[in-house]
C-alpha cells in the first residue's frame, strides 16, 4: 500500500532528517507543536479530574493504611496483572496497611475474580479488596462481596458491562474524558495511578519510588497503546529503570543480559515481560509477586532463575507446538489453506496456545486459533487476528456456537464443545473468507518513508531514538527501500531468512524471521523493514528486519475509478505519466520542494494529486 501523500514543511524547525519528518507527518503530526509534544511529553492533568471515582477510592484506602488494615489486592496472572499486583503490594505496605496477594490460577480458577476467592478471603479476615487488570465483569463475585458487606474497589480496563455490578469505586479509563490521556492506561497504570493517589493523600511519595517501574514493565508487557499518560510516564520511567531499587527487576535484568544503560521498551517486551509472563503460563504467579516485592538479593536472584526456567520450558513448548500445527496445516490443506486456520489438540497446553496462534497467524497471512482440551468436553481456544481483522466480532457472530467468549480486534478466547468446533470453523471461514479477498490472499503493508540504503546509519539510528519508545499505537518505524539487488541469500534454522542486500554501492544484512520457505525471493526487489541493532559477542551493527518484499519495478499503475493510470521513472528525480488515450505529462521531483512541471494541467489538484502518489510509489518521494 502506498502512503500517504504528505507535506512535511511544517515540521521543518526540527532537527530530524526529511524520511522521519515524513514519517511524523504521515502519523498525524502536521503542526510542530504536536511533533514537540511527542517528543517533549508535557505534564499531564490532575487525574482527579479525569477518574470520577478516584477520590472515593483514595479515602477508602487512606482509611486502611491509616488502620493498619489487611487488604487483598485481587490481580491476574499475565504480566499486567502480576506487575499491578506488586506495584500495590509495595506502595501499601510502607503506608501502613497489610497488604495480600489474591490472584487465581490460570488452570484451576481461570479468569478473574470469583465467588469462591471472596468467600475465602472473607473467611480469613479480609473486608477490603482491590481488584486490579480484572473485576469489572465479575458480576457474580461483586454480588457476593457486597452480601458480605466487603468494599470492592475495581481497577480495570476490560469493557464494562451494561448493568455493571455493586463494587465501592472503579477507576476505568473508559470512565474519563474522551480525550483523556489516561484513556489508554492498563491495568498496571491505573494501579499506579490509585498508588500515587494514596502516597500523595498520606504525604509519603517515596512509598511508591519503584512504582513506575514496575508501571513500565506492566504498560510494555500489556502492548498497552504507548501515547498519552503511558508515554509520558515511560518515557520518565525508562530513564532510570536500569537502577531500580526493585531488586526482582535488577535480578532480571541481570539474567537477561541487560547492562549499565538505560533500558528500551524493546529490552522490556523482548527480554523481560518473557520471563514474567512464562510464569503466568506455566507456572503459578504468586512466584513472580514475590520476585517483585523480595527484599534479599539472594531471594530475588533464585527468584529470577526460577522464573527464566519457565521461560525456557515455555520456548520449548511452544517451538514443540508450532511445529506441530504447522505439521496439521500442510497434512490436511495441501492443495487449498482455509481462510481462517483452526487446529485443535487436547494434549497441547492452555498457556502457550496464544503465541503459538500468532505465529501461525504470522507465518500464514490470516486469523488463526489453537485450541487445547478442557474439563467436561470442551475445548479452550486462543485466536489471533492480522491488522485489519477483527477478532472479537468474529466471536460475536459464533455466539451461538460458543459456550463463552471475548477479546479483542487483535485477539481473542473462546470455549466451545467438542461436538461444535467444526461448525464453529466453518462459520469463521465464511466469515473470513471476504476479508481474505479483500486481501488478494497477501499482506498489505504501508510504510512510513522512503529510504536509500546509503542512509541507513548510526546517524539515523541516533534520529529515531527521540520517536521512542515504540509499541501499539505509536510502532517503531516501518521504511521501505526501492531496487535493492539480493546477493546472497541463506536459509536459518527455524524457518528464518537471511539477506545481503545491495543497492549502489551499499550493502546490508535484512533477517526474516518465520519466513515461508515457499515465499520466492526476487533477485531485484522492494523491501519494507524496520532497522534494529542486532548484538553479537559485543560488537554491534544496525540490521534490517524484513517485514515483506516485492519484485521490482520501475513502473506503476495508479486506478481512479474505471480509469487506469501509467507511470514510469524517466530519471534519476524524473517520472512520465500517461492516461488510456497515450497523453502523457512529465514531471521533476526535487528532493525538499514541490513537484515541478510546465503543463498547464498541473493546476488542477487531481492531476496533481495523481503526479505525487505516482511520485511516491516510484520512490521519488521520502
Amino acid at each position: 500500500m502506498l502512503p500517504a501523500v504528505v507535506d512535511p514543511s511544517p515540521l521543518q524547525e526540527l532537527e530530524l532528517p526529511l524520511p522521519l519528518r515524513s514519517l511524523l507527518s504521515r502519523r498525524g503530526f502536521n503542526r510542530l507543536e504536536d511533533a514537540e509534544a511527542l517528543l517533549h511529553p508535557t505534564a499531564l492533568p490532575k487525574p482527579e479530574d479525569h477518574f470520577p471515582d478516584l477520590t472515593r477510592a483514595t479515602e477508602r484506602l487512606v482509611e486502611a493504611c491509616r488502620n493498619g488494615e489487611r487488604i487483598a489486592v485481587c490481580g491476574d496472572y499475565d504480566a499486567d496483572g502480576m506487575t499491578s499486583t506488586a506495584l500495590l503490594l509495595r506502595a501499601l505496605m510502607p503506608l501502613g496497611a497489610e497488604p495480600i496477594a489474591a490472584i487465581p490460577s490460570r488452570m484451576e480458577d481461570g479468569y478473574g475474580l470469583n465467588p469462591s476467592m471472596v468467600k475465602r478471603l472473607h473467611s480469613e479476615g479480609i473486608r477490603s479488596l482491590v481488584t486490579v487488570d480484572n473485576g469489572v465483569s465479575a458480576s457474580e463475585a461483586l454480588h457476593c462481596a457486597a452480601d458480605l458487606d466487603m468494599d470492592v474497589i475495581v481497577t480495570d480496563h476490560h469493557t464494562i458491562p451494561a448493568v455493571p455490578a455493586p463494587m465501592w469505586a472503579l477507576i476505568h479509563p473508559a470512565r474519563t474524558p474522551e480525550n483523556s490521556p489516561y484513556r489508554g492506561l492498563a491495568g498496571v497504570g491505573l494501579a499506579f495511578v490509585v498508588a500515587k493517589a494514596v502516597a500523595n493523600a498520606l504525604d509519603h511519595p517515596e512509598a511508591i519510588a519503584s512504582a513506575q517501574d514496575l508501571f513500565c514493565i506492566g504498560t510494555v508487557a500489556d502492548m498497552a497503546p504507548l501515547t498519552g499518560a503511558n508515554r509520558f510516564w515511560l518515557v520518565e520511567g525508562l530513564r532510570r529503570l536500569h537502577r531500580s531499587e526493585c531488586l526482582g527487576l535488577q535480578a532480571l535484568q541481570r539474567l537477561s543480559g541487560l547492562g549499565e544503560e538505560p533500558l528500551t521498551a524493546e529490552d522490556i517486551g523482548f527480554q523481560i515481560a518473557p520471563r514474567i509472563n512464562a510464569v503466568g503460563r506455566l507456572g503459578e504467579p504468586e512466584l513472580v509477586v514475590d520476585l517483585l516485592t523480595a527484599n534479599q538479593e539472594d531471594s530475588a536472584m533464585n527468584l529470577a532463575r526460577r522464573c527464566d526456567d519457565y521461560n525456557r520450558q515455555r520456548r520449548d513448548l511452544c517451538d514443540a507446538i508450532e511445529a506441530e500445527a504447522v505439521a496439521l496445516v500442510e497434512a490436511d490443506q495441501p492443495d487449498r489453506m482455509p481462510a481462517f486456520l483452526l487446529l485443535a489438540q487436547s494434549h497441547w497446553h492452555h498457556g502457550v496456545i496464544g503465541i503459538v496462534a500468532a505465529r501461525l497467524m504470522e507465518r500464514f497471512h490470516r486469523p488463526a486459533a489453537l485450541l487445547a482440551g478442557d474439563r467436561g468436553g470442551l475445548m479452550r481456544a486462543s485466536v489471533r487476528g492480522p491488522a485489519g481483522f477483527a477478532v472479537d466480532q468474529a466471536l460475536g457472530q459464533c455466539e451461538d456456537l460458543l459456550e463463552r467468549f471475548g477479546g479483542h480486534p487483535a485477539a481473542g478466547g473462546f470455549t466451545v464443545l467438542a461436538e461444535n468446533v467444526h461448525a464453529v470453523h466453518e462459520r469463521l471461514c465464511s466469515l473470513t473468507e471476504l476479508w481474505m479477498h479483500d486481501q488478494q490472499q497477501g499482506r498489505p503493508l504501508c510504510p512510513d518513508a522512503l529510504l536509500q540504503l546509503e542512509e541507513i546509519n548510526w546517524d539515523l539510528w541516533k534520529a529515531i531514538q527521540p520517536l521512542a519508545p515504540f509499541g501499539v499505537g505509536h510502532e517503531a518505524p516501518l521504511f521501505w527501500s526501492r531496487g535493492c539487488s539480493v546477493i546472497e541469500r541463506r536459509d536459518l534454522r527455524g524457518g528464518h531468512l537471511a539477506l545481503q542486500l545491495c543497492q549502489g554501492e551499499t550493502k546490508r544484512r535484512a533477517v526474516a524471521w518465520r519466513w515461508d520457505q515457499d515465499t520466492p525471493v526476487p533477485d531485484f526487489c522492494d523491501v519494507a523493514y524496520r532497522i534494529v541493532v542486532n548484538r553479537w559477542k559485543g560488537e554491534k551493527r544496525l540490521q534490517l528486519e524484513l517485514k515483506a518484499l516485492r519484485s521490482h519495478t520501475d513502473q506503476v499503475v495508479l486506478l481512479r475509478g474505471d480509469r487506469h493510470y501509467g507511470a514510469k521513472r524517466t530519471s534519476e528525480n524524473g517520472l512520465s505519466l500517461s492516461n488510456s488515450e497515450g497523453e502523457r505529462l512529465n514531471a521533476v521531483f526535487p528532493r525538499e520542494q514541490s513537484l515541478s512541471c510546465e503543463d498547464p494541467l498541473v493546476r488542477n489538484q487531481d492531476v496533481v494529486q495523481l503526479l505525487e502518489e505516482a511520485g511516491l510509489a516510484l520512490g521519488l518521494r521520502p
